[in-house]
């Protein structure tokens, strides 16, 4: 439950050795650089990257081909095997994988080009095959020259355009046609006519929907299909030539992953030149290392032995360092949840242990089922195990869950359900449906579960008032903690108490009294010492809208309503799914206890599905607004080494 201390280290190098030091910086991990405010005598680099840009993303296209062509093979391949993890060292002499890899490139969209100049070529062939094919039954040449006096036209018509062009040249004496060939939808049309009538016959064949062939020359109509059917298998031959030679190449495909990294990794030095100044011979260097790795960095700057000077210091008051969470392992998933809502800053406290613990108990108050415990552990570790080499959002998620399912193996011990089934001959809590779960809040009757939901977030909004007093603390402004912390804690636990008492089933009508006084003697320290930093009537409104608040501190309260609202939809549809699937199954039909296992399955997978999902979003949600509302900043930066961010491998330093 820690940020780490950050450091500011300066740095003075030789121009001519910048690069040789930031590599000797990321080899640390523990180094981010930080813009370099303006000194006297210095000027900012000079820098251009978008030939290195453009470099990196002609690379990035010939991986991305070379990956989908090889897909498919290498998930058969069972000897491919790859890994994604590698040493600095060797991440480092990736520069000598460059001829290797623009040869790579150069092959891919060598092939790139040839594949998108034949799929041209078999489209044309296939426009020509369309057409070819109504002449394929056709066995004489199909070019047809005409006499002195007699002009001669082959083509194609609509079937239904035959008796157009008989009625058309009924009374022509001069013009005569015959049907040679077609298919369903056309005729091939052959027609001869005397040159001075010509004009008539044009109209009359238009009129009938008449196109002359496209083809020529002395061969037939049989011929000229057959031989655009051989060209489009030719093409298509050299189309699966060209996949079998991109799947040639898949074991080029990860130097070139490796070295598109390294070409990054080079692209983000060069777009770090924005953030340092220079002299005529030096390069400065301004950097945020955790305190704790000083010494690493140190040796990592005398190991490079060139001449260079630096040190390390304290950031000042108003900088704001990036944030590096240190958490133990089950915590650290939960980061996922906070970073999607803001980093923490850091100059404030890091609440992912307390939200961690808050959001696992309203994600097992949710589900509220050993069963789907049990299914939540298991799902979550095989996620978790799978990205354990990979600190990704995705494994994080698994852990969150995994997590999660233990409070929910644990509440559903509490309330006896086993996906639905009563497991135990008792049960702690009161009963999710039925008239059993009312409890009498003073004198109306309230569902059991949705007070305890309440009684719940009042307890995580007193965490969240010690939290805003502990942050102050650790600030130095203890006046602070105490009045606008600590007194509104107890406001929450005098709230607590009076909902106690008030709930005829607890038996303890003395908890009213206890209860009103600590909030009311609360509310008005509250209220008194709102304005204590404002002037005249600014500490009359501003005690004004400390009593307003207690309208929003109430409507945050229902706002755990959630919990049992979420909990008794995921509840119901358990109940359904169980009680008809072990209906069928008690019909002693074999094909009914079929249906009822699958109904048990299916359904069961459902309800857990949409359930962590409404689970997972509303759980955020209270954490987001209700918990974080009464002490969180964030808007902090997270730490990030320069060499970190990398797509393709993992360093193991």
């Amino acid at each position: 439950m820690a940020i780490a201390e950050m450091s500011k280290l300066n740095l003075v190098a030789m121009a001519y050795d910048k690069d040789a030091v930031l590599n000797a910086l990321t080899g640390t991990g523990a180094v981010e650089i930080k813009s370099h405010g303006e000194e006297a005598d210095t000027s900012p680099l000079d820098f251009d990257c978008e030939e290195l840009r453009a470099y990196l993303s002609r690379l990035e296209e010939a991986r991305g081909k070379l990956a989908d062509a090889c897909a498919k093979a290498i998930k058969e391949d069972k000897s491919f095997k790859t890994s994604d993890e590698i040493s600095f060292a060797e991440f480092m002499s990736a520069k000598e994988l460059r001829d290797g890899a623009e040869e790579c490139a150069d092959k891919i969209f060598g092939c790139e080009d040839r594949r998108k100049k034949i799929k041209s070529a078999i489209s044309k062939l296939d426009k020509q095959l369309e057409i070819a094919k109504i002449y394929s039954g056709v066995m004489q040449p199909l070019g047809a020259d005409g006499t002195a006096h007699v002009k001669f036209r082959l083509g194609s018509s609509p079937a239904g355009g035959i008796k157009t062009l008989q009625s058309a040249l009924a009374e022509n004496k001069l013009a005569v046609y015959s049907v040679i060939g077609g298919d369903a939808e056309n005729s091939v049309i052959m027609v001869a006519a005397h040159k001075s009538v010509a004009e008539e016959t044009d109209g009359a064949l238009a009129a009938a929907g008449f196109t002359d062939c496209p083809f020529t020359g002395d061969k037939s109509g049989e011929e000229i299909y057959r031989s655009l059917t051989e060209e489009r298998a030719r093409r298509e031959s050299e189309l699966e030539e060209i996949s079998a030679s991109l799947i040639g190449l898949r074991a080029e495909l990860r130097p070139l992953e490796i070295y598109c990294d390294y070409t990054a990794f080079e692209l983000e030095k060069a777009e770090l030149s924005e953030k340092m100044r220079a002299t005529q011979k030096t390069v400065l260097i301004e950097a945020y290392v955790p305190a704790e790795a000083q010494e690493r960095v140190s040796a990592a700057l005398i190991g490079t032995g060139r001449a260079l000077y630096y040190g390390f210091s304290e950031p000042s008051e108003g900088e704001i360092p990036p944030t590096l969470l240190k958490n133990n392992k089950v915590v650290k998933n939960f980061e996922a949840v906070t970073n999607m809502y803001s980093p923490p800053n850091y100059r404030e406290m890091d609440p992912n242990t307390v939200m961690a613990f808050f959001y696992s108990v309203f994600l097992g108050f949710i589900m509220a089922d050993i069963g789907y415990g049990l299914m939540m552990i298991i799902g979550g570790l095989f996620i978790k195990l799978k990205t354990s080499r990979r600190d990704t959002m995705l494994g994080r998620l698994g852990g969150v869950f995994a997590v999660g399912g233990i409070f929910t193996v644990i509440w559903g011990f509490l309330f006896n359900s086993f996906f639905g089934f009563a497991l135990l001959p008792f049960k702690v809590m009161p009963d999710m449906q039925g008239a059993a779960m009312s409890w009498s809040l003073a004198g109306i009757k309230v569902p059991a579960l949705l007070i305890i939901s309440m009684i719940i977030g009042v307890v995580q909004l007193f965490a969240g008032y010690v939290c805003l007093a502990v942050q102050n603390f650790r600030r130095g402004k203890v006046w602070d903690g105490v009045l606008d912390g600590l007194v509104w804690a107890m406001f929450s636990a005098g709230v607590e108490l009076a909902l106690v008492g008030f709930i005829d089933e607890f038996g303890a009508p003395a908890l009213k009294l206890v209860g009103g006084i600590i909030a009311g003697v609360s509310l008005v320290v509250a209220i008194f010492t709102a304005g204590r930093k404002e002037k005249l009537l600014g500490k009359f409104t501003k005690g004004f809208g400390s009593a307003y608040g207690v309208i929003n501190y109430a409507s945050d309260i229902l706002s755990y309503a959630r919990l049992y609202g979420l909990m008794l939809a995921g509840a119901v549809i358990a109940d359904i799914v169980t009680s008809n699937s072990v209906a069928l199954m008690s019909s002693g039909n074999v094909a009914f206890i079929i249906l009822g296992v699958l109904i048990m399955v299916i359904g069961h997978v459902f309800n857990l599905a949409i359930g962590l999902l409404g689970a997972y979003i509303h759980d955020a949600r209270l954490q987001y607004v209700e918990f974080y509302g009464r002490f969180y900043e964030g808007e902090g930066e997270l730490f990030a080494p320069l060499g970190s961010r990398h797509k393709y491998v993992y360093i193991n330093n």
